[in-house]
């Protein structure tokens, strides 16, 4: 899955690999008991240990989020003094309970109780990547359409161990990653695949060298484990929680641990959680559905070529992009624009079609001879350069770490050279962000979690997706119902492709999830909601479309 970096609203694109020094670097190996199943047995013993210890310690200070310190934020956290903090500490190694330990970052809004709503409990959010902080998360309680929700429940973010400052991982230095312009050539030659594949193999050594011993134990399978943890340092006895994209997988592995902690879960953008797609398969799959978004975008610009005159089919709207490819390729724009960044810009309209007003100007412009506008929208922030870093690392460990990765470049080769003919937008670009994980020097990678495998019946789940969703294709969302069982309602937003559907694109989905939250019910089996709006064209002239909807911050 493809990472982004969302925090207060904000996308920071993480796209690139650094390049660091080819020294080899000895594999971490985590202590080793005698068997995988004693390694398994051992930290799920673990697990329930210091989920014990925290349930107390939240019941000795009289519960509902008393077992954490909540107190004002630090400053670098960047929120309102209403949000309060607090940290978490949990077992690098869950094997070890006792032994090293790491700080997780946590925030809180209390609950409001307006109306004299009844306090449900805390609302844990994930906002996906993995990588992404979702230590923003109580500033929505603010956002119209959330009030009834923010009067029952604490809003309460966190950020997952290695994200952030919560135990940060870091693979190379910030300030050494290449700053532009990145030209990445549209049918990679065998000289170019081996120069990336070369820096794949320094990237993954640069973060056996910079984690330590540490690297094994960024996992979604440890991730779950610290969602346990906080549940009960909550003062939780069952987990409500939203989970976005990589999130919904998350909550997921978390339902099949502990089916007897799950009070409510709205699982929104599914990935397909079935363990022969993760992760390899899923990268492939999300390749072909950014390809099919592009095509969206292309036929919305087409739809609108009075506004933008870039053509009015999308083949021409495709030629009209190539010749600024082909321009930015010679001239970066604004210095630092190159194909590279060109294409991660316009992979935000693959996400979310919000941007498509934006960046249909900016290639109207370009064409124009104004290339301020595109070079605004795609030049990379160095401000942002080390929340990227660190998001990138957190996303390759987790997903190198979660599973078996094909070890071959010959494998790789064959099967996006292939998909390339039929997907040529991102693949590629997709194929070296994971290439890492094909040299990755761990040597135990988990199994994937068998998800709907627990025993036992899961209480009602809603999980929410869009027909077209690029990063998350559909038939995901359908597999995950179908693995959590009866209970598990799916509510589609049909025709539609923005991934993050929950919180301000689509009313109907919006009560259905509000629904849910308040009351537990859901609304059947399988129901769809109509589309959200497209977005309206943005003239040149007139350089905006009105106000926007507030919006939940990205998901990723």
């Amino acid at each position: 899955m493809r990472t982004r970096n969302a925090r207060h609203g904000s996308v920071a694109a993480a796209l690139f690999l650094a390049l660091c020094a080819p020294t080899a670097v000895a594999a971490p190996v985590p202590p080793t008991p005698d068997t995988a199943a004693d390694v398994s047995a051992a930290e799920s013993a673990g697990a329930a240990l210091v989920a014990r210890r925290a349930a107390l310690a939240a019941a000795s200070r009289g519960g509902g989020a008393a077992g954490l310190d909540f107190r004002a934020c630090p400053a670098v956290e960047d929120l309102p003094s209403r949000v309060r903090c607090a940290t978490l500490r949990v077992p690098l190694d869950y094997a070890r309970p006792d032994g090293p330990q790491i700080s997780l970052t946590v925030s809180r809004a209390a609950a409001t109780g307006a109306g004299g709503a009844a306090r449900q409990g805390a609302l844990v959010q994930n906002p996906g990547g993995p990588g992404a902080s979702g230590m923003y998360f109580p500033l929505v309680a603010d956002l119209p359409g959330w009030e009834r929700i923010a009067a029952a429940y604490d809003f309460v973010g966190y950020a997952p161990r290695g994200v952030g400052r919560s135990a940060p991982l870091s693979c190379t230095d910030p300030a050494a990653r290449p700053r532009g312009p990145v030209q990445e050539p549209v049918h990679p030659s065998p000289a170019y695949k081996a120069e990336r594949l070369a820096q794949a193999r320094a990237y993954a050594n640069g973060c056996a060298r910079r984690a330590g011993a540490a690297l094994p134990y960024y996992t979604t399978l440890n991730n779950a484990r610290d969602l346990h943890v906080l549940r009960a340092a909550l003062g939780e006895e069952g987990l409500t929680l939203m989970g976005a994209s990589y999130g919904t997988y998350l909550g997921a592995v978390y339902a099949t641990l502990y089916p007897g902690h799950v009070r409510r879960m709205v699982l929104d953008s599914a990935v397909d959680p079935d363990p022969r797609r993760v992760w390899y398969r899923n990268n492939l799959d999300q390749a072909r559905g950014f390809e099919g978004r592009w095509h969206d975008f292309r036929a919305w610009a087409a739809r609108h070529h009075g506004t933008y005159g870039l053509g009015t089919t999308p083949t021409a709207v495709q030629a009209a992009y190539e010749r600024v490819r082909d321009a930015v390729a010679r001239t970066p724009a604004g210095g630092n624009v190159g194909t590279g960044e060109l294409r991660a810009a316009f992979l935000q309209a693959a996400y979310y079609d919000d941007v498509w007003p934006d960046r249909a100007a900016a290639l109207a412009a370009f064409l124009r001879g104004d290339p301020s506008l595109l070079a605004a929208q795609a030049a990379p922030d160095p401000a942002s350069a080390a929340e990227a870093e660190n998001a990138t690392a957190v996303y390759t460990a987790v997903l190198c770490n979660d599973a078996p990765w094909p070890a071959d470049w010959a494998t790789w080769d064959r099967d996006n050279t292939e998909l390339a003919r039929t997907a040529p937008f991102e693949t590629w670009a997709n194929a070296f962000l994971n290439l890492p994980c094909a040299s990755w020097p761990v040597r135990a990678r988990q199994a994937p979690v068998a998800v709907g495998s627990q025993p036992e019946r899961l209480p009602r789940t809603l999980v929410v997706a869009a027909e077209r969703d690029g990063a998350t294709p559909y038939p995901g969302a359908l597999e995950l119902q179908r693995r959590l069982g009866a209970g598990s309602s799916l509510v589609t937003e049909t025709g539609a492709g923005s991934h993050g559907v929950v919180g301000g694109r689509n009313d109907c989905v919006d009560r259905h999830v509000e629904r849910y939250l308040l009351t537990g019910a859901t609304p059947g089996w399988r129901v769809t909601c109509t589309p959200h709006p497209e977005p309206a064209p943005v003239s040149l002239d007139d350089g905006a479309a009105g106000a926007r909807r507030a919006l939940l911050p990205p998901v990723v």
